[in-house]
């Protein structure tokens, strides 16, 4: 083993290791390691690799989905349900504080990084230097996304060392935080090269597209009714150069994203901005995906001893949608199972696996199959797939809704051309005019369980309490039964029996409770937020 590999490795260990802290902890990478390191571009690279997968583990065990799709109304579950009936204790060990640390966890690396990087990275070219900075905000900014859209205001940790043993630490106010997304966004797309230098790596292109998510969002952020047209104008710029200048492509067949033999850490999709890039091994822990063990329906698909997810599946409100939607069948079958379908793909050696389960639809997509169906890559608690953190499809709906800005539809052509590329890809016909509905409903089918669909509603939220609630207020989050009517073909139909439950949301459970234990250790979590002063930021 050549000393680079050595020392990523220790790298990769540290991070690993930082992964099992407490919040107040800062990441404890080691000295030695950093001062004897980051002394070529080869080095500078490794020493950003990390963040590409070991601390993004615990958002993509737990996090992802109890947020971005329970919370939002996508998801039913026997383990995760305090999210969509929004009674999540502080004191939750189970899901809560292992989420707000694993955020913090980004956080944490990246800063640590930087530090490294600025006081030892002397004898690298600049390009590389300032490159490596870039990956390094665009991670923290994106986990300031998720903590600032989940609990509201939290603190700005900028500097491990000074920071992270405080007690003492304020809050911060969303709009600061929000101000630190856009300029660690904005310092990313500066900085990152136009090409990736390695495969997974982020560009450019992937800031300006996560750019225009940030800027489309923050639109709406203290501007209640109408959003703010210079940050609507900011989302249709960054999104039209992605879409216009970067090699990035919409793949022709939605169901094929979701192969892992289509996308994974050697073989990066074309369609992907940024993906968490799994291995196909689990040593160090943290490196791998657990995603299909928690929701694969159980072993017959897996091959193996994991696929505990027999209970995890498609909300009520999102089968009636499909039901009331028999066009939308590309997307359907690539995200849930519905009784009688039939994925070849899945345990080939048995001849493929068919779902004939009635009690709910589950989890499709991101579920692979077993070792054998992966050319003998993965195991247990380890599929072999990246994680999408941002698809250009998504980009494609950024640039239509900040086109159609707060008008009441658009006929635009650049807004139709983009939202009917994503709708047609599915098979659905295209519109000829569309609304803020229409664009918010299709990214919703579009990125249902890749984590998005909270974000959305907060993201209306914003700009639109009254409305947000209300679609959270009337979504059915109960019970059913969903069996196919024998003989019905082109489309195939089934019949659903509904025991309906309702979970009203109030302006309070809009954001989770801060984890109790935080609150223990920094008490100052539970006064008012304060303003963030940006000139103690190194750049």
């Amino acid at each position: 083993m050549n000393k680079l590999l050595t020392i990523l490795l220790l790298l990769t260990l540290v991070a690993a290791q930082s992964c099992n802290k407490e919040f107040l902890n800062r990441p404890p990478e080691d000295q030695l390691i950093a001062d004897i390191f980051y002394k070529t571009t080869d080095e500078v690279r490794a020493g950003t690799a990390p963040l590409y997968n070991i601390v993004w583990f615990d958002y993509n065990d737990k996090a992802a989905l109890s947020f971005g799709d329970a919370r939002g109304g996508n998801m039913i579950s026997n383990d995760r349900d305090a999210f969509y009936r929004f009674a999540i204790s502080a004191t939750d060990v189970n899901t809560l504080l292992p989420a707000y640390k694993s955020f913090y966890k980004i956080i944490a690396q990246s800063n640590q990084t930087m530090a490294n990087i600025r006081n030892n990275a002397t004898t690298v070219p600049d390009d590389v230097r300032r490159g490596a900075i870039a990956e390094c905000r665009f991670m923290r900014g994106l986990g300031y996304y998720f903590l600032v859209s989940n609990w509201g205001a939290v603190p700005i940790i900028y500097d491990n060392v000074k920071q992270m043993g405080d007690p003492n630490v304020p809050r911060n106010t969303i709009e600061s935080i929000w101000e630190l997304i856009i300029k660690d966004m904005t310092y990313a797309a500066k900085n990152l090269p136009i090409t990736a230098f390695a495969e997974g790596r982020i560009t450019k292109y992937s800031a300006e597209g996560m750019l225009a998510r940030m800027y489309l969002t923050r639109a709406g952020v203290g501007s209640p009714g109408t959003r703010r047209k210079t940050d609507l104008d900011s989302a249709k710029y960054y999104a039209g150069d992605v879409i216009r200048n970067s090699p990035f492509v919409l793949e022709p067949n939605y169901y094929d994203l979701f192969r892992g033999e289509n996308h994974n850490s050697s073989k990066n999709n074309k369609e992907s901005l940024f993906s968490i890039q799994w291995m196909p091994i689990k040593d160090p822990w943290g490196i791998n995906n657990s995603f299909q063990a928690y929701m694969a329906r159980n072993g017959d698909i897996t091959g193996s001893w994991d696929g505990w997810g027999a209970a995890h599946g498609a909300s009520a409100n999102l089968i009636k949608y499909y039901l009331a939607n028999p066009a939308d069948s590309v997307r359907r079958k690539a995200t849930f199972m519905f009784q009688g379908d039939f994925y070849p793909e899945i345990r080939k050696d048995l001849g493929g696996y068919n779902f004939t389960a009635t009690d709910v639809a589950n989890t499709k997509k991101y579920i692979i199959g077993s070792v054998k169906d992966n050319g003998g890559k993965g195991s247990e608690m380890c599929a072999y797939i990246n994680t999408y953190m941002l698809r250009l499809a998504e980009v494609y709906l950024i640039y239509a809704e900040s086109i159609l800005g707060d008008a009441a539809s658009t006929a635009d052509a650049e807004a139709l051309k983009y939202y009917n590329a994503v709708r047609t890809r599915a098979g659905m016909p295209a519109k000829a005019s569309i609304t803020f509905d229409d664009i918010f409903l299709e990214k919703r089918i579009e990125t249902v369980f890749e984590g998005i669909y909270w974000y959305e509603l907060m993201r209306l939220y914003y700009f639109n309490p009254t409305k947000a609630k209300a679609i959270i207020d009337d979504q059915d989050k109960g019970a059913y039964t969903l069996t196919y009517n024998t003989g019905t073909t082109n489309p195939r139909t089934w019949t659903a029996v509904y025991d309906t439950k309702k979970y009203p949301v109030t302006d309070q459970t809009m954001y989770l409770p801060l984890p109790e234990a935080e609150l223990v250790k920094a008490p100052n979590l539970a006064k008012p937020p304060v303003a963030f002063d940006f000139s103690v930021l190194p750049d």
